[in-house]
This record gives structure tokens, C-alpha cells and sequence, in this order.
């Protein structure tokens, strides 16, 4: 069923429809919050307060856009408010915790799992190193293969900002990289 029809039905009162567009957008939502909170247990606070919140504001949304970009956005603003109250995570921790997310290992020789392993540890460190704001629109195009005007709309950025920062998020992380390979 398409989003616009399960919003529809519950707006009209059937929650089923709501658990549907849960389920399928939950995965995808966790995954990415981890990348940009540092842990799953605060990517699951995130998530589960980003879902609520959607629920009660599904009247307001306007299908100008897709319902998975509204929901980003909104998951992403509980994600900058819970980043602002913290306390600084130490580095490692964050890295910890963003590797236990998964990835595809099976049918792969052991030496190509420990190579493919340390690159995927490599880049997410140095991802985790990058500033939100950079990190923000790395995870966004790379991880989530949004357009940049999908970018823009989460992010409440103009266009012209999305590219400079995607730009300047990856020179950044490529001097990084160097730095580690080198």
C-alpha cells in the first residue's frame, strides 16, 4: 500500500495503517539516527519520539513531499535536540556503537571480511569525526541516496547550502582519511 493511502486511513482513525508505516520505515530510520546520534539506544529514543510525534502531527503533513522525508525531518530535529542536552560521548563509544550496525558478510572469503570490516570501521570513525553539520549531509546522500532537494527540505537548508556542505563534508573527510592511511 502506497503512504499516501495508509496516512489516509489513519487519519480516519485506523491505527493499523499507522503501524504499517512504522514497519515500514523503522529499519531505515534506525539505521540512519544511529549514524547521526553516535548509539542505538539514543538512535531508539530518537525514533520512537520521531514516530509519536509524526502520529500526532499526520494531519499537518501536506504530501509535497514523501512521508519518509517528512518523518526524517522530524527524527531529525528530535536527534539535534537530544545531541544539544548531552554530555560529550567519548569518540570510541560512538564508533562502538555505530559498527554494530550490519552489514552484508556473507559469502565473503575471511580476508575479505577483516579488509572490508577495518575500511567500514575506517571511514564511520572518520564520518563520526565530521561536524553534524557535515556529517548531516554525508549521512543524508551517501548512506540514504537523497536527492539534494531532499537534503534541503530535511535539513531547512537552501540548495546552493546543501551542495557546499556536501562538498566541503567529503574534502573533509578525504583529508581524514589520508591522514589515517597514511
Amino acid at each position: 500500500m502506497n503512504d499516501d493511502f495508509l496516512i489516509d486511513r489513519t487519519i480516519q482513525g485506523d491505527q493499523e495503517a499507522y503501524g504499517q508505516l512504522v514497519s515500514k520505515y523503522q529499519d531505515r530510520l534506525f539505521k540512519t539516527m544511529t549514524h547521526v546520534v553516535g548509539s542505538s539506544e539514543d538512535a531508539y529514543d530518537v525514533i520512537q519520539e520521531a514516530f509519536l510525534q509524526a502520529y500526532l502531527r499526520l494531519e499537518t503533513f501536506r504530501k509535497t513531499s514523501r512521508f519518509y522525508t517528512w518523518l526524517y525531518r522530524i527524527a531529525f530535529n528530535v536527534a539535534m535536540g537530544i545531541k544539544r542536552k548531552q554530555k560529550p560521548v567519548s569518540f570510541f563509544s560512538q564508533v562502538s556503537e555505530i559498527n554494530s550496525c550490519d552489514y552484508d558478510s556473507r559469502q565473503r572469503r575471511p580476508d575479505e571480511l577483516m579488509t572490508s570490516a577495518e575500511n567500514i570501521e575506517l571511514v564511520q570513525k572518520s564520518i563520526a569525526l565530521l561536524d553534524t553539520d557535515f556529517r548531516s549531509v554525508i549521512i543524508l546522500r551517501e548512506m540514504e541516496d537523497l536527492s539534494y532537494e531532499e537534503i534541503s527540505e530535511i535539513l531547512d537548508i537552501p540548495l546552493g547550502t546543501v551542495r557546499s556542505r556536501l562538498h566541503r563534508a567529503r574534502s573533509i573527510l578525504k583529508e581524514i582519511l589520508l591522514r589515517k592511511i597514511l
